[in-house]
């Protein structure tokens, strides 16, 4: 092979489903040791044209070449045999299995052979992505979930290695060392296929963008010679709109109080949570930062309701003591909330927009009558979401996992906020959302508070938390540092509280201003 050949080379690939064309007379070059971004907006078709080069979707018509020669990738397999290793957005993990299990299934006989639980060990260790082979996948948080398929990849010795937001549940300085590891990848003539929506990441480590829009490649550029708004512009095909703090309603009471809040974990390998407090205040929002595994999905299922405490005291909504009480009661109170998980958490995979849509507006929204289901109404309810956060489905009779990732984001977020809750808790709000998807759930949270509601943001993405906090916390290791105003902190502070190098987390330290 010379040195001219690509590493990859696509060629009119067009995969089309029913009412979309996901990808349309594509066409792409990957060479040696390049790190190649492949950008666009959620629904553009990135994700379809990456499982077909990891042979997971057939395309329509197009063609393949690998080193120069033509073949087809029929399945993953065929993929890893040619060198092709890929980490999912949504990960294809077995949670009745252990890390070790899921890992020795995605790889070769032979690379599971032998001692493959030091050979984890020490190359989680090696990249900083710690993980314990022995751990079943169902109490691993989302963060660690992503780690087990960036390791089971390094493992694999890949020539073309896929990542899609892989940096999504980093902390500033692991997104660091990942980049390190992929620079220095990148030096060995390993190919590295990129998709993220954090621009400022692009233009930092790649060398060579693709730019997709509505299924087709619209542009390309060299990121290092471009601004993040510049090529969120391109992908949009139009001005992005930074979001903005409006004048807000002046901050009253505490709209969400949690007390003395401990609570042993649900989950084995989960984390504790230690004398919890906090408040939001109406017209505020909190922002909670932290590296996934720290705690955060213990707090939020004592938010929603979904793990109930001794203290009916220990956590109020509004005057209404909700420690003891369900997510139902907790909704009659004025909360809304938007899980981690989008499919199974956030909305039933197998269920339309308007079946998902009632089930959590079915009584703010009025969608049962005498024991019977407003179809007509749930229905323009779903409508209404679609339209107002510019969901790209085919129609709100389709399925839920029918949607990209980034659409189903922006649909449960869109039914949380159109009910017009007193308080929300979201976590992880554009954890794999385009930039400008991302704009509009930013200003969304903003506008809500701009009109009284108490809302707090529990996120690894610091962009994100300093956009829109009004003050900023810190959980690690199931303790919560006492909350500072948002223009006071500094990324660099905040990155080595979520590591834990830093002491300014205080057990039992009253989280108000």
């Amino acid at each position: 092979m010379t040195e001219q050949t690509p590493r990859l080379e696509l060629e009119g690939i067009t995969k089309t489903y029913p009412g979309v064309i996901a990808n349309n007379n594509v066409s792409m070059k990957i060479m040696p040791g390049e790190i190649h971004a492949l950008l666009g907006e959620n629904g553009a078709g990135k994700s379809t044209l990456v499982k077909f080069i990891y042979g997971v979707q057939k395309a329509d018509s197009g063609i393949l070449k690998w080193e120069g020669q033509e073949m087809v990738v029929a399945n993953p397999n065929v993929a890893r045999k040619l060198g092709i290793g890929m980490v999912f957005q949504h990960f294809s993990l077995f949670d009745a299995m252990t890390v070790e299990e899921n890992i020795a299934i995605g790889i070769s006989p032979e690379l599971a052979a032998g001692d493959l639980s030091q050979r984890i060990h020490d190359v989680s260790q090696q990249y900083g992505l710690p993980l314990d082979p022995t751990r079943y996948v169902h109490t691993l948080s989302v963060g660690e979930r992503q780690r087990i398929e960036v390791v089971r990849c390094l493992l694999q010795d890949p020539k073309l290695l896929i990542m899609d937001e892989p940096t999504s549940v980093l902390t500033p300085q692991e997104v660091d060392e990942l980049f390190k590891t992929l620079r220095r990848l990148s030096d060995e003539g390993v190919s590295i296929l990129y998709i993220s929506h954090k621009l400022q990441e692009i233009k930092d480590l790649c060398h060579f963008a693709t730019i997709m829009r509505m299924g087709e490649v619209v542009d390309n550029c060299i990121p290092s010679k471009e601004s993040p708004r510049s090529m969120a512009e391109m992908m949009m095909g139009a001005n992005l709109v930074s979001p903005e703090k409006t004048d807000k309603a002046d901050r009253g009471a505490p709209h969400l109080v949690v007390r003395d809040l401990s609570l042993a974990s649900s989950h084995q390998h989960g984390v504790d949570l230690k004398k919890i407090n906090l408040e939001v205040r109406t017209g505020e929002i909190l922002g909670i930062a932290g590296i996934a595994g720290n705690g955060q999905k213990e707090l939020m299922e004592v938010l929603s309701g979904e793990m109930l405490v001794k203290d009916q005291n220990a956590v109020v909504i509004g005057n209404v003591p909700v420690g003891k009480s369900g997510p139902g009661i907790r909704r009659d109170a004025g909360l809304g909330f938007v899980p981690e998980e989008r499919l199974g958490h956030g909305a039933v995979p197998e269920m339309s927009l308007w079946e998902n849509a009632f089930l959590s507006a079915s009584k703010t929204m009025n969608l049962m009558s005498k024991g019977f289901i407003n179809i007509n109404g749930s229905v323009e309810y779903a409508q209404n979401v679609v339209s107002e956060f510019s969901v790209k489905t085919p129609g709100v009779e389709h399925a839920a996992n029918s949607l990209s990732g980034g659409n189903l984001q922006k649909f449960i977020f869109g039914r949380e906020i159109l009910q017009s809750p007193g308080v929300i808790v979201v976590l992880q709000p554009t954890w794999g959302v385009d930039a400008g998807s991302a704009a509009f759930i930013r200003q969304s949270l903003l506008d809500l508070a701009a009109k009284g509601a108490a809302v707090l943001v529990i996120s690894q993405d610091l962009e994100e938390l300093f956009e829109v906090s009004d003050r900023m916390s810190v959980i690690c290791e199931g303790e919560l540092s006492a909350p500072r105003q948002a223009e006071e902190c500094t990324v660099e502070e905040i990155g080595l509280l979520m590591a834990g190098l830093s002491h300014d987390i205080k057990e039992g330290e009253t989280a108000h201003a």
